[in-house]
């Protein structure tokens, strides 16, 4: 029986390494990113019998939870060395995102909460269905489509805005006034 775990685990190793890999390369810098996936696939050892399938998407979703704990712990370190000597901090810098190309598709990206930026990096970049994306999220199917549509439209006007330098002086109104 142990055999036969430890040959279905390098099987789930082998055929998504890559995936989670880059998965976390999107959402973390290379230094520190192979930790991230080895921490990932420990926790795949430790509750393989849990894995789903598919179990990429589960895969993901254990990535994710493994970056925030590293971003936890680096601002833990950061405020200790802040406190210790004695300055103050200035603007936090968000994950880095890589869109493509555009300077102003990656300033749109940029200006987006963090949960727009992630869901749409889910379908855009790990190509997961909404579904998928409910699994990752560990949401509903149907939340995960609300929530993709809605920071699509919001992704939609603000690189609108940008495009033609309006929206910054424009308030919504609350029959425009989107909500999460």
């Amino acid at each position: 029986m142990d055999e036969e775990r430890k040959a279905a685990f390098r099987n789930v190793y082998e055929q998504h390494y890559g995936s989670v890999l880059a998965f976390v390369l999107r959402r973390h810098p290379r230094e520190g990113a192979e930790d991230v996936v080895q921490e990932t696939f420990l926790a795949v050892w430790r509750r393989f019998a849990d894995l789903p399938e598919p179990p990429l998407p589960w895969l993901y979703g254990t990535a994710r939870n493994v970056l925030a704990n590293h971003r936890r712990g680096e601002m833990r370190h950061v405020a200790l060395s802040v406190k210790i000597a004695g300055t103050g901090v200035g603007e936090e810098s968000g994950p880095t995102e890589r869109a493509a190309g555009d300077p102003t598709v990656h300033r749109v990206l940029a200006g987006l909460p963090e949960a727009d930026r992630e869901i749409l990096a889910l379908v855009a970049w790990e190509g997961l269905s909404p579904t998928e994306v409910a699994a990752v999220l560990g949401c509903s199917g149907a939340t995960a489509r609300v929530r993709l549509h809605r920071a699509r439209r919001r992704f939609a006007r603000a690189l609108e805005e940008a495009e033609t330098g309006t929206g910054a002086t424009t308030e919504a109104t609350p029959a425009t006034k989107e909500g999460t």
